[in-house]
């Protein structure tokens, strides 16, 4: 009567449950366990439970029972909660926490049970958590005005891009651009105008930049460059580039056009990788560019 009742209770659990005998065969599978895998009741009975397996450990599954029962291996599995994955009936693999143990003989037959919990809910709250996690990130590091990566993403970079350059004994070149007169702009056309000229520029130095290098916005209307991997001949050939597009750009703004240059101070990562010190130098270098009578590239 109370294996009756024990199977019963088995059967009523909300946590799928199997037994299997020494030879890996499925002796028993509650209703929750047809439930999770997708296989119609009784189907599992006397089917090998390599079935259920992912494929990395389909092979050696049977063969770890074996030496188990031998007493040739000791199991890192039984009696401990492990993350696992079962495969579902269609193919696709489900993740569940996996609980074995040991039930030891009925007459002559060795036994071995485990419970499986369903993960499924669990881990898509985790993908969820980390979706809103990435989207927040994002948030925080980029400037809302004209998408571009702001000055703390910049800090990150130049961080990041300052150790990569100096493991490969490689220059990098840092930048500084700001709007001239931009005061003007929102003086003479508002403030609203301001703010299409500031994304119109962002959307230039974008276009006009390498894939490796750096564009983001450091401050009102002045944006921090990097160009990893690149000396200072090259990192002008490319600024001034960058500038003159600038130059060429015509902003419609309420049926006034307005344009706009910049000024970019340049200077090279010092060789003890301070990209704070690099970028001092290259807003030195910036004011000069604004002495000197502005929409034109200075170097440190």
């Amino acid at each position: 009567m109370n294996k009756i009742l024990a199977l019963r209770l088995l059967d009523a659990a909300d946590n799928a449950a199997i037994i299997i005998d020494a030879g890996s065969r499925i002796r028993y599978a509650n209703d929750a366990m047809y439930a999770l895998s997708g296989y119609a009741p009784d189907s599992l009975t006397d089917r090998q439970l390599e079935a259920l397996l992912p494929d990395a450990v389909r092979e050696q599954h049977g063969a770890q029972i074996g030496a188990y029962l031998a007493g040739e291996k000791k199991s890192t599995v039984l009696g401990q909660k492990r993350h696992f994955a079962i495969r579902h009936r269609d193919g696709s693999m489900l993740p569940i926490v996996l609980k074995a143990m040991d039930l030891g003989k009925l007459g002559d037959e060795n036994y071995m049970g485990a419970f499986f919990i369903d993960q499924r809910h669990e881990r898509a709250i985790e993908q969820q958590n980390a979706a809103r996690w990435q989207q927040l990130q994002r948030i925080a590091l980029s400037d809302s005005l004209t998408r571009l990566p702001n000055r703390r993403a910049f800090e990150i970079d130049a961080v990041r891009a300052a150790a990569r350059v100096r493991r490969a004994g490689s220059p990098m070149t840092i930048g500084i651009a700001d709007i001239d007169f931009f005061k003007k702009v929102n003086d003479q056309h508002g403030h609203a105008a301001g703010d299409a000229v500031l994304q119109a520029i962002a959307a230039v130095l974008q276009s006009q930049a390498r894939a490796s290098d750096v564009v983001a916005r450091v401050g009102g209307e002045e944006f921090g460059l990097l160009f990893p991997h690149t000396d200072m001949a090259m990192a002008r050939q490319v600024a001034d580039r960058i500038r003159l597009a600038v130059a060429a750009t015509c902003v419609d703004f309420e049926q006034t056009s307005i344009t706009a240059t910049i000024s970019i101070g340049l200077a090279p990562l010092p060789h003890n990788g301070d990209w704070k010190t690099g970028f001092m130098h290259a807003d030195a270098a910036l004011y000069q560019a604004k002495k000197n009578g502005r929409n034109r590239v200075e170097e440190a």
